[in-house]
C-alpha cells in the first residue's frame, strides 16, 4: 500500500507564476518509521507537539537559521524513507482559473500515482488537503475520481484508476505527512518563484532547496531524466511562443539543479 498526500501551492493568480499541485508518495512499509523520525526531529528542535508545522511561519522560539535546518532535516528524512514526489505545473497566464487548475492538477497527479502503482506493485490511497472551491465542486470531483476515474482523455472516454482504493481529506495537524508535503511544496514554490520573479538574493537558497528535493523524483533508471510521471508541465502543447519560453526557462532552471525533466516543451502534439 502507498499513501499519496496532496496539496497545492502558488494558488494566487499572478501573471508569470506557476501554480504547483503535488503529492508525496509514501510506502506504508516505511510510514511508521518515517512518522517516528519526524517526531524525533520535532523533539530535537523543541517544537511543541500541538504546533502545526508548515513551510512558513516557523515556531517562534526558533531562529531563521534553525528553522531552515529543521526543514532540511525533514526533507532528508523523507528521502531516506523512499518518498517519491509527483508534481504538476501550470502557468497562471494559461489557466482558466486557479480552481480549474487545481482540479486538473488533482487529475494529473492521481493518474500518475496510479501509473506508478502499476510499476511498483500494490494499491494506494489518496489524501487531499481540505479546501473550499467555488460551488464546492471538489466533493463531486473526488467522487468522480473514485467511481469513474478520468474523463475526456485523447484516446479514451473514461479511464478508471484501478489501483487507487479511495480519495479522502487530510489536514496539517492530523498526521506528520500533511506537514511534510507542505514543506516540500513550499520549498519548490520558493525556488520556482525566485526564478520566475527574478529575485536574485534568493537564487542560492533556491538552488540548495532544489538539490535537496531532486532525489525524490521518479526516474526510469538512476541516470535517466525525471519521468513525466513525476513532473508534468501543463499544457503539453503550448502554442504561444511567449508562454512556451517561460516553460522552457523553468525547465532549464530545474535542470541546473540536477532536475533534468523528460518532457519536452513544444508547440506540436506528440501523443
Amino acid at each position: 500500500m502507498y499513501l499519496l498526500y496532496c496539496d497545492e501551492t502558488n494558488l494566487e493568480e499572478r501573471n508569470g507564476d506557476f501554480l504547483i499541485y503535488g503529492g508525496l508518495m509514501i510506502d506504508e512499509r516505511q510510514a511508521l518509521e518515517l512518522s517516528r523520525a519526524i517526531d524525533k526531529i520535532r523533539n530535537d528542535f523543541g517544537v511543541d507537539p500541538s504546533f502545526r508545522l508548515k513551510f512558513n511561519p516557523g515556531p517562534v522560539h526558533l531562529s531563521h537559521a534553525d528553522f531552515i535546518e529543521l526543514k532540511q532535516q525533514l526533507i532528508e528524512v523523507a528521502q531516506a524513507h523512499g518518498v517519491y514526489l509527483i508534481l504538476y505545473f501550470i502557468l497562471h497566464d494559461i489557466a482558466t482559473s486557479a480552481d480549474d487548475a487545481r482540479r486538473n492538477g488533482i487529475n494529473v497527479v492521481c493518474y500518475h500515482f496510479d501509473c506508478l502503482l502499476n510499476r511498483l506493485g500494490g494499491p494506494g490511497l489518496v489524501l487531499i488537503d481540505r479546501f473550499n472551491d467555488a460551488g464546492n465542486q471538489i466533493e463531486g470531483h473526488l467522487s468522480e475520481k473514485f467511481s469513474i476515474g478520468l474523463t475526456g482523455l485523447p484516446y479514451s472516454k473514461e479511464k478508471r484508476l484501478e489501483n487507487i482504493l479511495g480519495f479522502h481529506y487530510s489536514a496539517v495537524g492530523q498526521s506528520h505527512f500533511p506537514s511534510l508535503v507542505d514543506i516540500v511544496l513550499g520549498s519548490m514554490r520558493f525556488a520556482v518563484n525566485a526564478h520566475t520573479r527574478g529575485i536574485e538574493k534568493h537564487f542560492e537558497t533556491a538552488s540548495t532547496l532544489l538539490q535537496l528535493v531532486a532525489p525524490m523524483f521518479w526516474r526510469r533508471s538512476a541516470d535517466a531524466p525525471v519521468s513525466e510521471l513525476s513532473i508534468l508541465f501543463s499544457p503539453k502543447v503550448i502554442k504561444s511562443e511567449r508562454y512556451r519560453g517561460r516553460y522552457q526557462s523553468l525547465k532549464d532552471f530545474l535542470a541546473q539543479a540536477r532536475i533534468d525533466t523528460e518532457q519536452q516543451i513544444t508547440a506540436e502534439r506528440t501523443y
